[in-house]
């Protein structure tokens, strides 16, 4: 009884959050724990990396090939003999037809955000996601804190996502675009 209530405490909130993203937070305010927003091309201190890693060997989702989250109906492990650096970290593949898959188009079978929880984004703070807890949705993988987490995201697909983004992308902003030099 006591899960179930919070359970529907934190999609209450995550709906809030999803409705502060649609209407808009205070000007140079980001929605990430109410800090000022980061000057274009920073990351603000204290916000995670791009891509989350195992601590201990510094691999992306934990070695599993993130392929086969697309081809199979359950994700297999990967192998260092299969293994393919992007975004400076190192992914472990299954087999070499997968590695070539994904080195072709990396930012289709990556997890979004980087690996981290997406209910968790989609309620304004920043959670690893377990490669073992994930949903595809549109053709996207996302992976997820906890079974809870998932629920609550199974429930409000789209508003999950849209929230989310809107998180990643006030922690993450864009570099600049360069501007090219002219010839006196």
């Amino acid at each position: 009884m006591i899960r179930q209530s919070r359970k529907q405490r934190l999609t209450f909130r995550a709906l809030v959050a999803v409705a502060v993203a649609l209407v808009g937070s205070p000007a140079g305010w980001s929605a990430v724990a109410g800090e000022p927003a980061a000057a274009p091309g920073t990351v603000p201190d204290g916000v995670p990396a791009q891509v989350v890693v195992n601590p201990l060997t510094g691999v992306a989702i934990d070695g599993m090939d993130p392929v086969s989250y697309f081809t199979e109906s359950e994700p297999l492990r990967g192998s260092p003999d299969f293994e393919y650096v992007w975004a400076g970290v190192p992914w472990y593949f299954a087999s070499d037809a997968n590695r070539q898959v994904f080195e072709r188009a990396p930012s289709v079978y990556a997890p979004q955000f980087g690996g981290f929880g997406t209910t968790a984004l989609a309620r304004g703070f920043f959670s690893d996601g377990s490669p073992r807890v994930y949903a595809v949705f549109s053709n996207r993988l996302y992976f997820f804190y906890s079974a809870g987490n998932r629920e609550a995201f199974d429930s409000a697909k789209i508003a999950m996502v849209e929230a989310a983004e809107q998180v990643w992308l006030s922690a993450h902003p864009a570099p600049p675009a360069e501007v090219a030099e002219q010839a006196p």
